[in-house]
């Protein structure tokens, strides 16, 4: 091969690995402030049915409606959400999961920040907290 080719290949193959880890890294950065959704328990309401929501598109809403009680409040595991945004655009987030669920029902939306859900039998109004 030519000098020329050998430095245009690695050039190819230093943007394409750039590329990866900027898509791949991300998920593993725990910087800034830790969100949790959280899932209370409520009295029967105008909701999404969540019954049948899958757990790997909505983990953070299964996490916290699975840790719930009828007396407790269930929360997810923790988001890092970052300092300057770069990460929401490469990963998923609960923010992610609450706004899918929001235009799912309008009647459901309890204010910008919460959706009244149902799994079963039980309602839960989920929302994003900073505090565990």
């Amino acid at each position: 091969m030519r000098r020329r080719t050998k430095l245009a290949v690695l050039a190819i193959f230093g943007v394409v690995t750039l590329l990866l880890a900027l898509g791949a890294l991300p998920g593993f950065i725990k910087a800034g402030d830790p969100y949790y959704m959280t899932a209370t328990p409520v009295e029967e309401h105008a909701a999404v049915n969540a019954t049948d929501l899958d757990d790997r598109r909505f983990p953070y809403t299964s996490a916290a409606v699975a840790a719930a009680t009828t007396d407790e409040v269930g929360e997810s595991a923790p988001y890092w959400k970052g300092y300057v945004g770069f990460k929401e655009a490469f990963t998923h987030s609960p923010f992610d999961e609450l706004t899918a669920l929001q235009q799912r029902s309008t009647a459901a939306v309890d204010g910008p920040d919460a959706v009244f859900v149902r799994v079963g039998d039980g309602y839960y109004r989920l929302t994003i907290s900073q505090l565990s």
